[in-house]
């Protein structure tokens, strides 16, 4: 059924992946599958968009001091009204990260990090889906836990490279600070965090940010002898560009656990 067993060395357990998966470069392999919904899309405010974010996270032991952590995002999308009287149905731009990070946390703070590059993939299966452009750039994560805290923050940089040079070049740095608290009777875990964005190549600042907030529930449980955690919540948009989401939206998802 669901749930550990009330033995120590199980809620041990449970409470350690728990405090690993809100850690983005934890030495741990999962399948998160985020669902997210927004609407308000376009000029008229009628476009909605829903999308399945498939996120792979797959550590590689580089050493005895260091991984690298690999992060893949895969969206799958179906927009309707975006832009305007356009519905599509399929895959949007894959996103690759790999950090770099050292085993153990700094002996300095205790501070864990992890840097490297970031790639993005124009494989959307239709214009209205992805960018057609390819861009790179650095990206990096920095965070500290204490107790039943998470604090840090993600961050990349993409410029656009190749590609379309009909479409709109990328030059786009992303913010993603996040705070998490883990309830370790319950092995519950609140999360808060803004993925911020900005299009330094917009020609209004009004017009640059992209800014979801999102507040999650995640809840650990095990069903036969397999870990994953359930996540829900709503997410606000506090700045988009013109034509972008607005007010609320939700997410949802489950993460797959494969503890070595």
């Amino acid at each position: 059924g669901a749930g550990y067993g009330a033995e120590p060395a199980g809620s041990d357990q449970t409470a350690d992946l728990a405090k690993k998966l809100a850690n983005p470069v934890a030495n741990l392999i999962s399948l998160p599958l985020q669902y997210n919904y927004d609407e308000n899309y376009g000029t008229e405010d009628d476009g909605q968009k829903s999308f399945i974010n498939v996120q792979p996270v797959i550590p590689i032991s580089i050493g005895a001091d260091w991984n690298v952590i690999s992060r893949t995002i895969v969206p799958l999308i179906d927009q309707n009204d975006v832009p305007s009287g356009a519905d599509e149905v399929g895959v949007g731009d894959i996103l690759q990260s790999l950090f770099f990070s050292p085993k153990e946390p700094s002996r300095c703070g205790g501070i864990i990090w992890g840097a490297g590059p970031a790639l993005l993939v124009p494989s959307a299966t239709d214009e209205t889906l992805g960018g057609e452009r390819w861009a790179a750039g650095p990206t990096a994560v920095v965070l500290k836990q204490a107790g039943p805290w998470t604090v840090g923050c993600l961050a990349n940089h993409l410029w656009s490279f190749a590609g379309d040079e009909e479409r709109a070049d990328v030059n786009a740095t992303f913010v993603q600070p996040f705070a998490s608290y883990l309830f370790k009777r319950t092995y519950t875990t609140l999360s808060l965090n803004t993925e911020a964005t900005y299009n330094w190549d917009a020609e209004d600042t009004d017009d640059a940010w992209s800014v979801p907030l999102n507040l999650t529930v995640n809840q650990m449980l095990k069903i036969g002898k397999q870990p994953l955690q359930l996540m829900a919540g709503p997410r606000y948009w506090a700045a988009s560009p013109n034509g972008g989401p607005d007010g609320w939206g939700a997410r949802i998802g489950i993460t797959f656990l494969f503890p070595k």
